[in-house]
């Protein structure tokens, strides 16, 4: 009988233990569908946020981008092809036609002239633009055909010296050469942000302070940024509403 009683307390001893571990087996299981679901609606507000501030920053890059659109004027040249022959050709219409320019205009304009004034002035010397590009071209022994038009261009981030253009779609004296089907050159003509050698593309602090008086500071700080100016705004930037 003792034996009996000490069997059957072994028995609901075990049985406890193992409705305890399947307890806690439960609880643990509960607890753990808890932690994912807490990390999945974690990770789905995170995005939201994340996606919410994106759309932020996209809209003030685009605001400035289109801000830059409207006070700066740009230079194209397309070369007829990827040859190392018209790529050369290219930099020397490029040298010619800015230097024509510096000293026509020099002589035509009063005081500062703005973007519209260096847009006005290219139209209406698109003949003579032609003209100038195409001696270059005649002096280094081709014979190919050379448009200048003042038009509407699709420019990508663009970086001259330590100052980047947004992407979009900016004026500018575009120039191309035979069939224009090379690599072009792209600078900007107002505020003066050519420069010819390549090897030292460091822009004017006269440039950068044309520049900073069309913006604000924080655009200002956008296209002069060393690093990605999207990071800084994504934490720190204020609301999209607030800078119009």
């Amino acid at each position: 009988m003792y034996r009996l009683l000490i069997t059957s307390e072994g028995i609901v001893n075990k049985e406890v233990h193992i409705m305890r571990e399947e307890i806690e087996k439960r609880y643990r299981k509960k607890q753990l569908i808890c932690v994912i679901l807490g990390v999945c609606i974690a990770l789905i507000l995170t995005g939201s946020i994340v996606n919410r501030r994106m759309k932020v920053v996209d809209a003030k890059v685009r605001r400035t981008q289109e801000k830059l659109a409207g006070e700066v004027f740009r230079f194209h040249v397309l070369a007829n092809s990827d040859s190392e022959e018209d790529q050369a050709l290219k930099l020397k219409v490029r040298d010619a036609v800015l230097a024509y320019m510096k000293s026509d205009m020099k002589d035509e304009t009063t005081g500062e002239p703005s973007a519209e004034d260096t847009k006005q002035w290219a139209q209406r010397h698109l003949g003579d633009i032609e003209e100038k590009a195409g001696e270059i071209i005649r002096e280094e022994g081709y014979s190919y055909g050379v448009k200048a038009n003042v038009q509407v261009c699709h420019f990508p981030d663009k970086t001259y010296g330590d100052i980047t253009f947004p992407e979009g779609d900016y004026e500018a004296l575009r120039i191309e050469i035979g069939k224009a089907e090379g690599h072009n050159w792209w600078c900007v003509l107002y505020p003066n942000l050519c420069f010819m050698s390549t090897t030292c593309a460091v822009v004017s602090d006269e440039g950068k302070e044309e520049l900073k008086e069309v913006l604000t500071d924080d655009e200002y700080e956008m296209v002069t940024a060393t690093s990605d100016f999207k990071i800084k705004w994504f934490f720190f930037g204020g609301d999209a509403g607030k800078d119009q």
